[in-house]
């Protein structure tokens, strides 16, 4: 999904849509991520440092970074939906949102640890920190109405010279809609440098990825209740449980009935597939040649 923001330094520009000039290809970052397979689906060892500077990479080259993420529930809903594999398929970099992935990769032999977990209220921060030193126009799509506005006041506030605009997230999303056109004319008028698109799973990928054409932003992230958070709306996990694990216990304390199904019902199927994996024949094929090739045996 990289593509270069149309300026009018571009030599030759792309068709327009809308009005809007559209981006065209871009070359590869030139920062050299590592790019891995988890249960099939790709996945970056991405820290939260490396994230901001993947957005002053795209911002200073006049890319457009889509920027995914995985959790659990990431990996329960790609089994289920289409459209879920492909946005991945798709996405620019997709980095580790919960320790329980870092501990599947790490199973599986992926070199993931403790530091590429981020969560997107890890994230935050310095995100916005650097938004606001740098002059990086934010835009929010999600929340119900009045909520992302709350949170968008809250974080002016928390950060001086924040440029923040938001759209709530109750709208007909379909292409076609009036309602989706003019979210997308809110998007183009503000201009952003970074778009967060917090619609929940799986719908927020499906938006970006049905609308990616005509999103002017130099780096998109689908980023869940974030703005909930932010405004209060649902209590947010102290960091340091994040960072041991048990930051879905208190959600689902916190939030039972909508997340009872996400954290006691899905593992169990996402444990199915790791262990489909780890008996998997390729994997039993290459560990034996492994065993075959090592001089010591």
């Amino acid at each position: 999904m990289t593509n270069h923001l149309s300026t009018q330094r571009l030599a030759a520009q792309p068709a327009e849509k809308d009005g809007q000039p559209l981006r065209m290809q871009a070359a590869p970052s030139k920062t050299a991520i590592p790019r891995f397979s988890l249960l099939g689906l790709p996945v970056n060892a991405l820290t939260k440092d490396d994230l901001v500077g993947l957005v002053a990479e795209a911002i200073g080259a006049e890319k457009s970074f889509v920027i995914g993420n995985h959790n659990l529930h990431s990996l329960y809903v790609a089994r289920q939906a289409p459209r879920m594999r492909q946005f991945y398929a798709r996405a620019d970099f997709a980095h580790v949102d919960g320790m329980s992935l870092v501990l599947i990769g790490r199973l599986l032999g992926l070199p993931l640890t403790r530091r590429h977990r981020t969560g997107y209220m890890d994230l935050l921060p310095p995100l916005m920190r650097r938004a606001a030193e740098s002059g990086w126009r934010v835009f929010y799509l999600g929340s119900k109405p009045g909520v992302a506005e709350k949170g968008a006041r809250l974080l002016r506030a928390q950060y001086p010279g924040l440029q923040i605009a938001v759209h709530d997230g109750y709208f007909d999303a379909s292409a076609a809609s009036a309602q989706n056109r003019e979210a997308l004319a809110a998007i183009r008028a503000f201009t952003p440098h970074v778009l967060l698109v917090g619609m929940g799973m799986p719908r927020q990928e499906a938006w970006i990825l049905e609308n990616r054409p005509s999103l002017a932003a130099n780096a998109i992230f689908p980023c869940g209740a974030l703005i909930d958070y932010v405004a209060g709306e649902i209590p947010t996990p102290p960091r340091w449980i994040g960072q041991i694990g048990f930051e879905w216990l208190y959600r689902l304390l916190a939030e039972p009935r909508r997340l009872a199904h996400r954290y006691l019902i899905e593992p169990w199927s996402v444990l199915l597939m790791v262990l489909q994996e780890l008996l998997s024949p390729e994997r039993r094929n290459a560990a034996r040649r492994a065993d075959r090739e090592d001089p010591a045996i």
